[in-house]
């Protein structure tokens, strides 16, 4: 059982990405699947999920608008789409399987089941 987030790169100011995570040994559709990232010096700290029950999708607020998350069950693979990169977008993104997803005060808290592998998104110009 593995997860494993792909699509990082460098990329420049205004620019966008999409990032992938993929599983091995499961199916992710069977799960709420959310993003997180980690920048140097912070806490990691969650940006998206989607629910398995519905699609329903979470954001945190500072990204909302700018950041999509969706899912391909042929591929067994959930997205994440990042638009209009920034400077402060700069981080190591993982993705995880949870158990729960909600957004209070513009802060998406989620229960964690298992983290994925992470990969590194860089905004420099």
């Amino acid at each position: 059982v593995q997860l494993q987030a792909s699509g990082g790169g460098l990329v420049q100011p205004g620019g966008s990405l999409r990032l992938s995570c993929a599983a091995s040994g499961f199916t992710l559709d069977n799960y709420d699947i959310a993003w997180f990232r980690q920048a140097p010096g912070k806490k990691r700290e969650g940006v998206s999920c989607i629910s398995s029950s519905d699609g329903t999708t979470s954001y945190k607020a500072s990204v909302k608008g700018r950041f999509t998350i969706s899912r391909d069950k042929a591929k067994n693979t959930v997205y994440l789409q990042i638009n209009n990169l920034k400077n402060e977008d700069t981080a190591v993104y993982y993705c995880a399987t949870a158990n729960s997803c909600t957004v209070v005060a513009g802060v998406l808290i989620v229960g964690v089941r298992i983290w994925g592998k992470g990969t590194q998104v860089t905004v420099s110009s």
